[in-house]
């Protein structure tokens, strides 16, 4: 594994041990960063309008649509750090 998977794998598990839980806009682009970085470009529809999460975590999802893997990695590893220090 590379030296840049290793880090954001040990991101994903310190994200989860934050001493609080971040605001919601904070979680959305924890999600969107961790889901591009791991995943790569968005695929599938947009959920309906009765989905409120499912839509706003796609939208933040779509935001990132082009970003490379490694950039989004990176972004996911510097926002759990920045979070660690709050």
């Amino acid at each position: 594994m590379s030296d840049l998977a290793t880090r954001f794998q040990a991101a994903a598990d310190d994200s989860k041990k934050l001493s609080k839980r971040p605001d919601n806009d904070t979680l959305l682009k924890l999600y969107a960063t961790f889901k591009q970085g791991s995943g790569g470009d968005v695929e599938g529809k947009r959920p309906g309008f009765t989905d409120l999460v499912g839509r706003a975590k796609y939208d933040a999802w779509v935001k990132l649509k082009g970003t490379s893997k490694e950039d989004a990695m990176q972004q996911y590893i510097d926002l759990v750090e920045s979070l660690k220090d709050a």
